[in-house]
């Protein structure tokens, strides 16, 4: 599985690690994802979203329900 947050969408972004002598390296920094489980009242189930520390702050502020309805609405499966 890729590291995206099925929330936010964010996804790894990519750069240079420059050292001392300013040589550069490929290099990624990685989201924050986690799985994380929901008990979702209209769809009487729990669900599993892989997510983002501000993919769970963005539930906790918009509610499980307003972001599910987004996800089914965009098609992500879950």
């Amino acid at each position: 599985m890729s590291r995206k947050c099925q929330v936010t969408g964010a996804e790894p972004s990519f750069g240079n690690a420059v050292s001392h002598s300013h040589r550069r390296t490929r290099r990624r920094w990685n989201v924050n994802v986690t799985s994380k489980r929901y008990w979702v009242p209209s769809l009487r189930r729990h669900i599993t979203l892989r997510v983002s520390a501000r993919g769970i702050k963005t539930i906790d502020q918009r509610g499980i329900e307003a972001v599910v309805a987004d996800l089914l609405a965009r098609g992500e499966k879950f």
